[in-house]
């Protein structure tokens, strides 16, 4: 029997009544409609319950940090004085920071139908016992009254007060886990609003707050701070984060808060892909981050769908290049499965990686590490990787410690490059255009100025530095959904023609490639 229930859904809702002795679980919940005859049980939606059960299980053991409300008079604007216009210095911003033990919330989008309620339902009712205070909001009505806090703040202390901050502080009281029903964005008030709180709550480093526009950079800055609160976030919604607020009034600057969406919160798939042959694809992207407790269940999922469990169990394998062997620890159909020090901690080069994307079209890497100036050496040979995966048009699927704008380098080493990118005069910020395209997606990754981090003297040269950006470029590339549904056979694309004809395609690159 699961636990016993409390709804809540009004502005400002809180939710204290729910008990939840034996921590009954999302699974435990599934499970029970499944043999009760409520659910059918479909594979796919298990595949989804366990990423909440992840979630779940991850909560057992969290504790909330004590809300601490920002001093007002940081955030009123500086008085100036005649004397000190002359010598203007910008007001210093009030900055946030997410603790490293806050786990990752999760965004679930789907069509109608897709069974969004029911699996809010399910992970809201089953909450463990130690969330002592919860909420859940329907997020048009979460808006409006984040409306009416920041205009009755703003009645009180002028129309330069930065409300935002003080806001999330009396938001992030009102529960540590913070539950939206269908997240969306049509306004763009609401727009302007959300990039602050989404800036606010899931950035983690003080230079987004020096580059952002204070105009347009609200509902970055209000999710960052529920967050930097240890407040966690967990949503529906219709539609992929990359579609949110579509061809809306500066729509630009709200594309920040839709990359901190996709890197701090793990997006769900909730639609079930169907190819032709009828297994369920994974409901998550292909790259994970952190290494967490989902983060085994995220690499062997996609092993099993990439790879050919019934006809060819997951078994070692072996390959011969210039009289050396190459050990492939597990392997199934065309699906090749390493950890990080297996496949990059061992001396191997591009003739180890070319001989490897003949033999298979697939690639799930576990436990890829930040790579700092130290690892230099391991970085290069992890590019010159997905160089070849790229090339040859593969798949790849990675679990990594961070997200992957911060994969080859630390965060001091991005501060660092900031600042120094920051220090250099306009004269010296003359680019080529090549470097220029391959950086522009990790730019918008990281909320920086390219030309900050392409003039860090952190890169010993052009060549490292193109590399680098090249190798960021191609792994963004490599995680969209057309590049991963690409050969597939989904019916929706073809079916068993399609991926037939990839096959061919595949087949002429590896006689080129001989």
């Amino acid at each position: 029997m699961g636990p016993r229930i409390c709804h809540s859904g009004l502005p400002e809702a809180e939710n204290t009544c729910d008990l939840n002795p034996t921590d009954w679980g999302p699974m435990n919940e599934y499970d029970s409609r499944v043999s009760s005859g409520q659910l059918r049980d479909d594979e796919h939606q298990r595949g989804i319950v366990q990423s909440l059960q992840h979630l779940h299980d991850e909560l057992k053991e969290y504790h909330a940090p004590v809300v601490v409300h920002p001093d007002i008079e940081l955030l009123k604007p500086p008085r100036r004085s005649f004397l000190s216009s002359l010598f203007q210095r910008s007001h210093a911003k009030h900055t946030t920071q997410i603790p490293d033990h806050v786990p990752k919330g999760l965004y679930m989008f789907g069509d109608v139908g897709s069974g969004k309620t029911m699996l809010m339902d399910m992970f809201y009712d089953t909450l463990p016992r130690v969330i002592t205070s919860k909420t859940r909001i329907h997020f048009h009505n979460f808006m409006q009254d984040v409306h009416k806090r920041l205009h009755a703040q703003k009645l009180a202390h002028g129309n330069d007060f930065d409300a935002v901050p003080f806001v999330a502080a009396d938001l992030a009281e009102k529960g540590s886990v913070l539950c939206f029903d269908e997240f969306q964005c049509t306004d763009v008030a609401d727009a302007m609003i959300l990039r602050r709180f989404v800036f606010r709550t899931l950035c983690r480093f003080s230079y987004f707050a020096q580059v952002s526009n204070p105009e347009t950079d609200g509902m970055s800055r209000l999710l960052e701070s529920l967050m930097s609160h240890g407040v966690i976030l967990v949503t529906t919604s219709n539609r992929h984060p990359n579609d949110l607020y579509k061809n809306g009034i500066q729509r630009d600057s709200f594309i920040p808060c839709i990359t901190l969406l996709k890197t701090s919160l793990h997006v769900l798939n909730l639609d079930s892909h169907t190819d032709y042959r009828k297994i369920p694809r994974p409901p998550s992207g292909v790259y994970h981050a952190p290494l967490d407790k989902a983060a085994n269940t995220h690499a062997e999922k996609w092993f099993r769908f990439l790879g050919d469990f019934d006809q060819d169990p997951p078994h070692r394998a072996q390959h011969m290049i210039w009289g050396r062997k190459i050990e492939v620890p597990k392997a199934s159909g065309t699906a090749a499965m390493f950890t990080f020090d297996e496949l990059i901690g061992r001396p191997t080069g591009a003739a180890d990686y070319l001989e490897l994307m003949r033999s298979y079209e697939s690639f799930i890497v576990t436990g890829v590490p930040g790579m700092t100036f130290r690892e230099r050496d391991l970085a290069r040979r992890f590019i010159t990787f997905i160089d070849a995966v790229y090339e040859s048009r593969a798949k790849l699927v990675l679990t990594t410690a961070v997200p992957l704008a911060r994969l080859f380098m630390s965060r001091p080493e991005l501060e660092e490059a900031l600042q120094e990118g920051q220090k250099l005069k306009p004269k010296h910020l003359d680019e080529g255009a090549d470097v220029e395209d391959a950086m522009r997606s990790l730019m918008d990754d990281l909320g920086m100025n390219m030309k900050m981090l392409k003039n860090s003297s952190i890169f010993s040269g052009d060549e490292e530095r193109f590399a680098f950006a090249r190798a960021l470029s191609r792994l963004s590339e490599m995680g969209s959904q057309e590049w991963v549904e690409r050969g597939m056979g989904l019916e929706r694309s073809g079916g068993k023609a399609e991926k037939d004809s990839w096959q061919r395609v595949r087949s002429r690159w590896r006689e080129d490639s001989l």
